[in-house]
């Protein structure tokens, strides 16, 4: 059960119209082959990705594509949003506290955490990005997703610990302030540095004996900057 609600009808200035539910349908159908969780599959196709792009845009909004939202950013592609929720979750259908993203880009990626989280925090440095962000949300009327700007870095002590921790950009290890904020129990998954050179998907589970991290598939995400960009 979703803590949002979506009651802005379809077909306005969106260039998608009345189709958008059965376009939306053919790509979660093709994310169903690799993702299984029936929840992540859900909350993806709840999510209306053509509110999150540019106009311009709109047409190629349920084509498994990252886009350009501006300032340098891109929307990730369906199928890494779904995979790396996938892996957040760990086979559970809903998270069992508040989560925390890092890099709110658009919108989009929190408004699918959205679906599966009661509260959702997520930071972004450039100012612009959050103000779109928060227009998106509104526009979908999600009252559970928080965006505030801030230094992805050091991830938001102030509503800490979290259950899950996601990032939408990748740096040369994992900031311990994100491993701090992380509840006991907690998973994080984000890009990082492999020892080869090449980004990869992380996880680290927190456990009483200490972290725990696995090292998936090559990934290719925006670089992790510090700093504040207004």
């Amino acid at each position: 059960m979703a803590f949002v609600r979506q009651a802005i009808p379809l077909g306005i200035d969106t260039g998608i119209g009345l189709e958008s539910s059965a376009v939306r349908a053919r790509l979660v159908a093709r994310l169903a082959k690799e993702v299984k969780n029936p929840a992540v599959l859900e909350a993806m196709q709840a999510v209306e990705r053509h509110r999150f792009v540019d106009s311009a845009l709109v047409t190629q909004a349920y084509e498994d594509t990252a886009l350009p939202i501006g300032f340098g950013q891109t929307i990730s592609k369906p199928n890494v949003v779904a995979r790396m929720i996938e892996l957040l979750l760990n086979g559970h259908s809903r998270f069992s506290g508040k989560v925390l993203e890092i890099g709110a880009g658009c919108g989009y990626q929190a408004a699918v955490l959205g679906q599966l989280a009661r509260h959702v925090f997520s930071i972004e440095r450039i100012d612009g990005l959050v103000i779109k962000a928060r227009a998106n949300l509104k526009a979908c009327e999600y009252t559970n997703v928080q965006v505030r700007l801030g230094d992805g870095m050091l991830g938001f002590p102030d509503v800490a610990p979290y259950v899950a921790i996601i990032s939408a950009a990748g740096g040369e290890a994992i900031p311990q302030t994100w491993l701090d904020q992380l509840a006991m129990g907690g998973r994080l998954v984000a890009p990082s540095w492999a020892g080869n050179r090449q980004q990869a998907l992380v996880v680290i589970d927190k456990t009483p004996n200490g972290f725990v991290q696995s090292i998936l598939e090559p990934v290719q995400f925006v670089p992790l900057k510090s700093g504040i960009l207004a």
